[in-house]
């Protein structure tokens, strides 16, 4: 009975690690680690669109994303988006974004994000959009955007209750 409930153990665990999610679009770099980058389909015509990472600093140092770029758009900046008395802002963040040692730093709709302008193509779900980051300690970074559907609010196209009230900004004209 003993060797019954080690195997039953056994293939309880095999199950688990076997339905753990795989994270192959990781990108590690230095002491960073860049995971669950997205973007979404862009309607026929539009000229922008948003950008979303999750950046974890696993070092003792802060780092600092300071610039980024992609073939695909004429121009692409590191933007935050904030409430003011009701109205809702978007500005560059000219002088970068900071990610503290031990922090995680969530770009998402509604807050921090990258905005790719003068697109020279649309992005349709199921692509993949290279992107390249760029950090003041880790340097330069390859990325690859997946391309979830028009209305997706997180990766997978799923969102949490906040998220769903954010406004899409996907066709915003700059």
């Amino acid at each position: 009975m003993n060797k019954l409930s080690s195997l039953f153990a056994l293939a309880a665990l095999s199950a688990v690690v076997v339905a753990a999610p795989v994270r192959a679009d990781d990108v590690k770099a230095g002491d960073l680690v860049i995971s669950q980058a997205w973007s979404r389909a862009t309607p026929g015509g539009a000229k922008v669109a948003g950008a979303f990472l999750t950046i974890e600093n696993k070092g003792t140092a802060p780092d600092k994303l300071v610039a980024v770029s992609a073939e695909i758009a004429g121009k692409a900046e590191l933007h935050e988006m904030t409430m003011d008395n009701g109205v809702m802002k978007m500005r560059p963040l000219e002088k970068g974004l900071v990610i503290e040692p031990g922090k995680t730093v969530k770009l998402a709709p509604g807050g921090y994000h990258l905005m790719l302008q003068d697109l020279k193509g649309a992005f349709k779900e199921g692509e993949k959009v290279p992107v390249t980051l760029e950090f003041e300690k880790a340097g330069k970074v390859a990325v690859s955007l997946d391309v979830q559907g028009v209305g997706a609010q997180a990766p997978g196209g799923g969102g949490g209750m906040m998220m769903k009230k954010m406004p899409d900004h996907s066709g915003m004209k700059m």
